[in-house]
């Protein structure tokens, strides 16, 4: 029966954590889709454009770039069912060291699992199922599945060429068919990997398509950490089950068309294995009929998955799923390039891989923006000219005016474009320095004059014709020449300027990898002045008051000398009356 596509995940794949998020632009620089949105210098992820690549994850400096976890969902699958299978993607032979791939399962076994299968196993009959579709449909170009990042991409923003995904489950679902048809139906499946897109496709299927959960091996390691499950501690054992084929391989690029046998030479022309966003960008754009592209996002293929516990390279990744298959194969890749024809049982269960991809995902609908309004923001950014227009790729569009679209769209700030957030800076500087009461002159290394701002053109009383020219046409060049000698040095003074009726504090630095000096004039002449005037009026405040003072001491003086000459006469007259009266009684 085919599988049904149907959006069921409720909650974003990929997220940022705002705390981390410093303003860097680098998420929007890397996001093939441009699935980001700044505003006040905070990226988020804009859901409904997000493929779940991981692209940002990978690349974000800071971490502030993260993912849905679900070990606790993981966790749960085993309490509450019979059966909880964990499908272990091919990827893991790269990504664990040797040592580890013997005791992994066991370490599995002792979170719970009660069965370990390699994914692999799904991707035998995936490639098997996509063969028989290309085989069958020679005359059209035939893009496949495997990859949920490349499928989701295709069909949000190359809808056109949605028709040539090949309708076949990847192998982590075709892995969860088997395995329900093999332990039941209602066997709860958990798929591990280096993929983040997986947590996205997950989401789209139900019935024994489902995937219960999915995990990646960072979170699988953090698992081991909590449960302090030492993976060296662990017994050697053996998976569950063998994959067939050259399926192990199938992570790397070529890895379907190799184990469906649809390569027949490596160099074919009509078979394109291609890895990385750029190159299954133009594979997809410039197919053509009888074409098998197929298609990984990640560079290098699934050796390049976001989410490995990031100590190996790709290249060291991909060497090991190659050894590894080499080693359980017995045979060295691309020595035999023919796969076995599907027996009976194996073409039955084919037939319940195919998938509708029709109208799974709705593309991206960008409405339509006027040519008015992309010159108003161009012009908003001093991009109107066609020369300042630099398509440098700083702020994370490849061209202005697709910024300018994005500014348009909400999901772009204008002062995410460093040439012009610079010039503003710039005019904020000049407009500080125009504007400044306080004279400003530069000069050269020869102490020639080469700018003045206006106030210093006041204060001296000269004009931009004297720019060129040496200072010494306006004033003592003597403190500049002090710096010439010692250029750390900082004057800092209050000088006369007697030709100017000035009197000025001024400060003078060197600026040495310009080789230029600065001087700073604060014009305190009307200080001094008024400094002058309180001072002489203390002194007249002063004098008058030490008159004044003398004049009430003469005064007191004056006054007692008086009081004591008429109380001299009144003691006389006192005197005279008292004897005339005895005179007249005797």
């Amino acid at each position: 029966m085919p599988q049904i596509l149907t959006l069921k995940r409720n909650t974003p794949v990929i997220y940022t954590n705002k705390a981390y998020c410093r303003d860097c632009n680098r998420c929007v620089r890397v996001c093939p889709v441009k699935a980001i949105r700044m505003h006040a210098g905070q990226a988020s992820v804009v859901d409904d454009r997000c493929i779940a690549c991981g692209t940002c994850v990978r690349e974000c400096p800071q971490r502030a770039k993260t993912y849905r976890k679900d070990v606790d969902a993981a966790r749960q699958l085993i309490q509450t069912h019979p059966v909880t299978v964990c499908s272990l993607a091919p990827s893991f032979a790269g990504f664990f060291p040797v040592w580890q791939r013997k005791r992994l399962p066991s370490a599995l076994r002792r979170l719970g699992f009660s069965f370990i299968g390699e994914t692999a196993v799904g991707a035998y009959y995936s490639a098997l199922a996509t063969a028989e579709y290309v085989k069958k449909h020679p005359k059209e170009p035939s893009i496949c599945t495997a990859c949920p990042a490349v499928v989701e991409y295709v069909q949000k923003y190359r809808p056109k060429a949605a028709r040539y995904l090949v309708p076949v489950v990847s192998p982590m679902v075709a892995h969860a068919i088997h395995l329900r048809e093999k332990l039941g139906r209602e066997t709860a499946v958990v798929f591990v990997g280096p993929c983040i897109a997986k947590k996205s496709e997950a989401g789209h299927y139900y019935g024994d398509a489902r995937v219960d959960c999915v995990l990646t091996f960072e979170e699988l390691l953090q698992w081991f950490e909590n449960e302090q499950i030492d993976v060296s501690g662990c017994e050697e054992s053996d998976f569950d089950e063998t994959p067939k084929g050259k399926s192990r391989l199938f992570p790397l690029e070529g890895g379907c068309v190799l184990t469906g046998g649809l390569m027949t030479e490596f160099l074919d022309a009509d078979c394109i294995p291609v890895s990385g966003y750029r190159n299954v960008e133009h594979a997809i754009l410039e197919s053509r009929a009888g074409q098998v592209i197929e298609p990984l996002f990640c560079p290098l293929g699934c050796a390049g998955g976001p989410a490995g516990d990031g100590t190996n390279g790709c290249f060291e990744v991909r060497t090991g799923i190659i050894n590894y298959a080499r080693e359980e194969e017995h045979s060295v890749p691309g020595d035999s390039l023919k796969t076995e024809e599907p027996d009976g049982n194996e073409k039955a269960f084919l037939s319940k891989l195919t998938v509708f991809y029709d109208k799974a995902v709705s593309p991206i609908v960008r409405s339509e923006i006027s040519e008015a309004a992309i010159r108003h923001v161009l012009e908003m950014t001093g991009k109107a000219l066609q020369e300042n227009q630099l398509n440098c790729g700083a702020c994370g569009y490849p061209t202005c005016r697709e910024k300018a679209v994005a500014v348009i769209e909400g999901l772009a700030e204008p002062e995410m474009c460093l040439p012009f957030v610079r010039r503003i800076a710039e005019q904020r500087v000049d407009r500080i320095i125009e504007t400044s009461p306080n004279g400003i002159v530069i000069l050269d290394e020869h102490l020639n004059i080469l700018s003045m701002n206006p106030a210093f053109r006041t204060l001296f009383r000269c004009s931009n014709a004297i720019c060129g020219k040496p200072v010494s046409h306006l004033l003592d060049p003597e403190p500049f020449e002090r710096l010439m000698g010692n250029p750390k040095n900082v004057i800092n003074r209050t000088l006369g300027y007697p030709s100017y009726n000035l009197e000025c504090h001024v400060l003078f630095y060197a600026l040495p990898e310009e080789k230029q000096y600065v001087g700073i004039f604060v014009d305190i002449t009307d200080a001094k002045i008024n400094m002058t005037k309180l001072d002489k009026l203390r002194y007249q405040t002063v004098t008058q008051a030490r008159e004044l003072l003398e004049q009430q001491i003469q005064m007191a003086e004056t006054i007692a000398i008086c009081l004591g000459e008429n109380a001299a006469r009144a003691e006389s007259l006192l005197e005279n009356l008292m004897n005339q009266a005895n005179t007249e009684n005797a």
